[in-house]
């Protein structure tokens, strides 16, 4: 692994564990020196981020970790459902074993591991449905709502610090789809996860 990819992945881990709060800023010579590396290092590290969405650079402002308010959450949900129904109701009355082994995944994670390996696993379950869909433009159009939607589950880590919960719910869903509810299973799960609950 590059010096490059190894610091974008130790700052992504720390974003998406909500470790660095939404608002901090990134000044590329503090983080130099935090980690014994050269600035151009730093530079290319927190272009990859700003290009995966989980940091954002202005002109003559460092790079800094982009606030996701409930507004931001309720707009992504009206885009992200419809999204999610026609996954599941193309799936509706299958298993998809990459899912189910995410889930598996998170189920095993222990207690004290970072919240960021546990949007990971999340992320990884989503994705393997859509990829199991069969549609090239669906994966697009739900691999652009990524970033957001992982920005979004770092706010949700106090709203599930009993994991279980967040494991049983996604739980649900895949036996929602597997036996055919997929409307009732989406809107479920969407409904419970997002919004109110997430506070600002």
């Amino acid at each position: 692994m590059s010096t490059v990819s190894a610091l974008a992945d130790a700052l992504r881990q720390r974003v998406l564990s909500g470790e660095i709060d939404p608002g901090t800023s990134l000044p590329e010579q503090e983080i130099a020196a935090a980690y014994g590396v050269a600035r151009p290092t730093v530079r290319e590290a927190l272009a990859v981020l700003v290009h995966e969405g989980l940091l954002r650079r202005e002109r003559n402002r460092s790079a800094y970790v982009p606030e996701v308010t409930t507004a931001d959450l309720d707009d992504l949900m009206f885009v992200r459902r419809p999204l999610e129904q026609l996954m599941a109701r193309s799936l509706a009355g299958r298993r998809v074993r990459e899912a189910d082994a995410a889930l598996e995944r998170m189920a095993a994670l222990p207690d004290d591991a970072p919240w960021s390996d546990v949007v990971a696993e999340h992320m990884a379950l989503h994705q393997a449905l859509v990829e199991a869909v069969g549609s090239p433009r669906l994966l697009r159009l739900y691999g652009a709502l990524a970033a957001e939607t992982r920005l979004g589950l770092v706010r949700l880590r106090r709203v599930y610090e009993d994991r279980d919960q967040l494991v049983a719910e996604h739980r649900a869903l895949l036996d929602a789809i597997a036996a055919g509810d997929a409307q009732a299973a989406v809107h479920e799960h969407l409904g419970h996860s997002w919004g109110a609950t997430a506070g600002d």
